[in-house]
């Protein structure tokens, strides 16, 4: 996350702080008090953009000078006349026309949320789409709910200009990625197989046009494997995907996919895993017996993996044995400028949460790869769940600093950043309580910032609403 060839947005005037003793002085806005901080519990390690203050409309607290615009909500007509599914998950941004941005929103529903989707209770509204572009039923001859939306937003005017479906017929879409050529990588989290509810086999990535202004062709990408995936990055130097698969156990691989053509992804490549200098005897998730230290760096190898389309549900397993390393639930990925991030949703001691740097090798994944491999670092693993807790899907800003969500279940769920130098702060908080404990709120999802950098957006996941979150941001103060 180098800040060379960036643009430095802040001076670093401001001092450190820690704890509550920052927050407690008379500089905290009138409508945070002390207990309040203290029951939430939250910590920054510098200063950032100052403390949160409360939203009065009880969605989403944010820093003094900051704001957000509800860009849309669960449960409204879009504009294609279907219904804006709930479970709002990953989530990319792409330049649009003039002063608007495309947002390609993932959907995480699931066998059981069947009423919670784009056709409406009961998937009335199914007729509306043609056959052809649903990928797979559920045995009463209806669509699957799970897939990705479409919205275009006015920068300037801050306001949605249209919204629709733009992938049907899937299940569990949780995070994904942007391409280089303006198309969004949707990630099927499952392994759900036919028969099981379903007329196919599911564990895909889809591709879906972000210019596209109806459904996009539901053809999986099979040669990327059929495993829990959960997010994906592509380097735009060399055209190589890169792969996070989030395993409630915490056994899963960190994948790349090699393509033939990197413009056609669906013509096929190789596919294969990480594993590091000590082979399959390496643990980089700390749980136990430490591996590594936060800021420690490994030589990364790859081992190449067949059978991707994995029947036996063992794939993982097979690229272990050959060596492949473990990760502790691998979530959101971002390729920054020359690097690429991965968090660890479980890993680190207490199974806090881990965050993975690598840096490609200069030939990567081609001849003389070895000679100079691509190298993994451990860039973050936070000992205090007051600065971060489970972290997930994450997005680099545009100067250079980590955009992080956290998803922990049964509490209060941030919005964070990390500094190029590691320093964790807090940049805004989900204030909406969760059903049935008012102690926890939904976890966030969807971290992205519009081309020009002057938005952020962010998915409150359940029951579902997207924000566009704008303010000072040359205001950070170290």
């Amino acid at each position: 996350m180098s800040l060379s060839r960036r643009r430095v947005m802040a001076s670093a005037a401001g001092l450190a702080f820690a704890g509550f003793s920052r927050l407690a002085r008379a500089d905290v806005p009138p409508s945070i008090t002390t207990e309040d901080l203290e029951a939430d519990g939250y910590r920054s390690e510098v200063a950032g953009y100052g403390p949160l203050r409360r939203d009065p409309e009880g969605l989403f607290d944010l820093p003094d000078g900051f704001s957000y615009t509800v860009v849309s909500r669960a449960g409204e007509t879009m504009s294609d006349g279907l219904i804006t599914p709930q479970n709002m998950d990953g989530m990319g941004a792409f330049a649009g026309d003039g002063d608007q941005v495309v947002l390609v929103r993932n959907h995480e529903l699931k066998p059981m949320h069947l009423d919670l989707g784009a056709f409406g209770p009961g998937r009335a509204l199914a007729s509306k789409l043609a056959a052809d572009r649903i990928y797979d039923h559920t045995d009463d001859g209806l669509p699957m709910v799970g897939g990705t939306t479409t919205l275009t937003y006015d920068l300037k005017a801050k306001r949605l200009v249209s919204s629709h479906l733009s992938l049907a017929g899937t299940t569990t879409n949780c995070a994904g990625g942007r391409t280089p050529s303006g198309s969004w990588l949707s990630c099927e989290e499952t392994l759900q197989s036919k028969g099981l509810e379903a007329g196919k086999d599911h564990g895909w990535v889809f591709e879906i046009p972000s210019r596209l202004k109806g459904v996009a062709d539901p053809t999986p990408l099979r040669a990327l494997g059929r495993f829990r995936h959960e997010a994906a990055a592509i380097d735009p130097r060399t055209g190589v995907v890169y792969m996070t698969e989030d395993m409630g156990d915490g056994f899963g691989l960190f994948y790349r996919f090699l393509p033939v053509d990197r413009r056609k992804l669906a013509a096929g490549g190789r596919l294969q895993a990480l594993a590091l200098p000590e082979g399959a005897d390496a643990d980089p998730r700390n749980w136990e017996t430490p591996y590594w230290r936060e800021g420690d760096w490994r030589d990364a190898r790859w081992v190449d993996l067949d059978g991707v389309d994995n029947p036996y549900e063992d794939l993982r397993y097979r690229g272990h044995a050959k060596g492949a390393a473990w990760f502790a639930r691998g979530e959101g990925i971002y390729f920054g400028e020359g690097e690429l991030y991965f968090a660890c949703t479980s890993g680190g001691p207490g199974s806090r949460g881990q965050i993975m740097r690598y840096r490609p090798s200069s030939a990567e994944g081609q001849a003389g790869e070895s000679a100079a491999p691509g190298r993994i670092q451990l860039f973050s693993q936070p000992s205090d769940p007051k600065l971060m807790d489970m972290c997930d899907n994450i997005a680099v800003s545009p100067w250079g600093h980590l955009f992080v969500c956290e998803d922990k279940i049964g509490g209060v769920n941030y919005l964070r950043a990390i500094t190029p130098q590691g320093r964790i702060y807090t940049v805004g908080r989900n204030a909406k309580p969760g059903d049935g404990d008012v102690a926890a709120t939904s976890e966030l999802a969807g971290v992205c910032f519009s081309p020009d950098g002057s938005t952020l957006f962010v998915n409150v996941y359940s029951p579902g609403v997207t924000l566009a979150i704008t303010g000072p941001w040359s205001r950070f103060q170290a």
